[in-house]
Order: C-alpha cells, then sequence, then structure tokens
C-alpha cells in the first residue's frame, strides 16, 4: 500500500499558536504508511487576480497541495470565522484551472481556541469545503480549549485525552482517504 501524504495549513501564523501545536500533535501520532509536512503561510500574500505572476510562497504552497493525498486544517476562530491566512491559502489554491489541487481531496479540520474552542470557524470552513469540493471528515471533530492547560507556552498539545481525539482523527482521515481513492 502507497504512503498518504498530508499538508498540513494552519491558519494562524503566530510562532506559539496553539493550532500550529495540533498541527505538530497530529504530525506526531500518525499512523503507520502515512506522512505529513505542514505548509509555512507567512510569505503569502492576499489572493489578487491582477498578479501576473504566483510569487515564489504561493508556488511553493500549490506544489504542496498538489503532491498530499489529504489536507489537516487547523481552524482557528477570529470573529467567529475563519482565519484569514487559512481562507487566503485555500482562496490561491481554488484558482488552478478546474479547481485540480482541492476538487475530492479529503480533509481533517480541527482547532484550538476560546470559548466554544473554533466550532463557528469550523462550520464556515466546512461551507468552504462544500464549494472548493473537499471532502472534510466528519467525525472526529476536535474543539480544543486554548486557555484551559492542555497546551504549554510554546502552543504544544500537552493534554493525554486530546492527543488520542487527534491520534483517532488522523486514523480517520487516512481510512477515508483510502477509502474514497479507492
Amino acid at each position: 500500500m502507497r504512503e498518504l501524504k498530508l499538508l498540513g495549513i494552519c491558519g494562524s501564523l503566530r510562532r506559539q499558536s496553539t493550532n500550529a501545536g495540533l498541527l505538530r500533535a497530529a504530525m506526531a501520532e500518525l499512523p503507520e504508511g502515512v506522512s505529513m509536512e505542514i505548509a509555512d503561510l507567512s510569505a503569502m500574500p492576499f489572493y489578487n487576480v491582477d498578479m501576473a505572476e504566483k510569487p515564489a510562497a504561493v508556488q511553493r504552497l500549490l506544489a504542496q497541495i498538489g503532491a498530499a493525498d489529504a489536507l489537516v486544517l487547523a481552524c482557528p476562530e477570529y470573529n467567529y470565522s475563519i482565519a484569514p491566512a487559512l481562507k487566503n491559502a485555500l482562496d490561491w489554491a481554488s484558482r488552478e484551472p478546474e479547481n485540480a489541487l482541492l476538487a475530492g481531496k479529503t480533509a481533517a479540520i480541527l482547532g484550538a481556541g476560546g470559548g466554544m474552542g473554533t466550532s463557528r470557524a469550523q462550520y464556515h470552513l466546512r461551507q468552504v469545503c462544500v464549494a472548493l469540493d473537499v471532502n472534510p471528515l466528519h467525525r472526529p471533530e476536535i474543539f480544543a480549549s486554548a486557555f484551559a492547560g492542555a497546551f504549554d507556552a510554546d502552543g504544544n498539545l500537552t493534554d493525554a485525552r486530546l492527543i488520542r481525539q487527534v491520534a483517532t482523527q488522523m486514523q480517520a482521515l487516512a481510512d477515508l482517504t483510502r477509502k474514497l481513492r479507492g
């Protein structure tokens, strides 16, 4: 069986982001036969159709998405919605001819934040996935509290229960991806 390649995309650009911490935890809990890299969105310009040439950061992200079998989307919540960095990355990818990079791709969504743990933003992201023809994993959902002691000062996930949930989600994503790829 061919190794599955996942691409983690974090909507937060902060170095000590708990959402980046969720991606690092996912990377540490991958099932056998699955690998993952995390995209760097820090140099991504906002999507603008008037740009004659795609900047290097955009080209790099598009190549990573194209090489990935599935996506792991770490979704912070800004003002009850999706963080601009994550939405911008998806907007760039969706502009490829015939949505070739995203159509039919599977994705896991997870997030850490306050209050309801990014649930509102994740539901908005699911709506975006419909428009992009991305197949988000339905369960398990991960809505982590960034402020309840589950993360250390560097944004690393330390809560054993959440780490098990992330591991379960990564296994479910691998299973769904293999099932849909036939």
